[in-house]
């Protein structure tokens, strides 16, 4: 029987944590996941997605904020001797002293094929840079960000209309498997792990919300992948008579055009707002006014009394 402690908080690591429940080569002592916390505008105290699960498989939870500064914890994690540990978006800085706990490593499952997009939002930066194929590749944790021996990895195509949320459902689904193959593996002896290579190395940093800001000197394609690589947060955005207009759904629209200027409407009608941008035009099709909820870009033009020829 493999022992392992999984440690996780979001949605994105549920299957993973309710596979590894139910195989029977494995046992999950433990789960380790971040404090409840309040959501919502109504700041209602919310339990992460991962405790959640977790209860329901009758698995023992602990919460920290930072589990190698809890020394409670920590003592724990030692008497239990795990053969692994396993995160999955855990977000948590790792001490040395954490890392040599298990009997054998620390197994980290990240959403690229590393060593490109190492570091905090691998997904969302695939694409906004238009790449037509990411992945998931599994890890041995070291002290340095994202940078252990490979040693599995599965490629996933990304569609050229594919967004975030999409993307993230399709890593969640193909995860567990990727993840129980690599303990076993390790576990009989079976995988020999590889060293990144550190010419090819890429980073996928943080956002912040002015980097959701979005306007139509960008090429239609760099307009498209933005708008669906900044869900679900911060979500592209223009800035009009003062306020913000998230930019929610999009297509690369094959409308003919002569003379057109960048942010010039070219046309209005049930399907959005055509729009051009630096190069060609761009099909807006659903968007969120400030302080509103999401609608038809058309009736977002209506209610401004925007005609062709008006600029956006």
């Amino acid at each position: 029987m493999i022992n392992i402690v999984f440690l996780a908080t979001p949605d994105i690591a549920v299957n993973s944590l309710k596979v590894l429940a139910n195989d029977t080569d494995i046992d999950v002592k433990a789960v380790i996941t971040m404090p409840d916390r309040p959501s919502g505008r109504g700041c209602v105290i919310k339990e992460p997605p991962v405790k959640v699960c977790a209860i329901e498989k009758g698995i023992k939870v602990y919460q920290t904020s930072s589990v190698s500064k809890d020394a409670e914890i920590m003592q724990i994690l030692k008497e239990m001797k795990p053969d692994f540990f396993v995160t999955f978006a855990f977000g948590q800085l790792l001490s040395q002293e954490f890392l040599d706990i298990p009997n054998f490593c620390t197994i980290n499952l990240h959403a690229s094929l590393l060593p490109k997009y190492r570091g905090a939002n691998p997904i969302q930066w695939a694409i906004i840079n238009g790449d037509k194929e990411t992945g998931i590749t599994t890890m041995k944790t070291v002290k340095k960000m994202d940078a252990g021996d490979i040693c599995l990895t599965e490629k996933i195509q990304i569609g050229k209309n594919m967004t975030v949320p999409e993307l993230v459902k399709e890593i969640s689904e193909k995860a567990p498997a990727l993840i129980c193959k690599t303990l076993k593996e390790i576990y009989n002896g079976k995988l020999q792990s590889i060293s990144q290579n550190e010419e090819d190395v890429t980073f996928a940093p943080k956002f912040t919300k002015e980097d959701g800001i979005i306007d139509f000197n960008l090429t239609s394609e760099e307009f498209h992948n933005k708008v669906r690589g900044l869900q679900p947060w911060p979500n592209a955005f223009l800035c009009r008579e003062g306020k913000n207009i998230q930019i929610l759904e999009t297509e690369i629209s094959d409308m003919s055009f002569s003379n057109a200027k960048q942010g010039e409407i070219l046309c209005i009608d049930k399907n959005g707002l055509t729009v051009m941008c630096k190069d060609q035009p761009i099909l807006i099709k659903t968007v969120k006014p400030e302080s509103k909820s999401k609608m038809c870009a058309c009736d977002f033009a209506n209610g401004k009394r925007l005609k062709k020829g008006d600029f956006l």
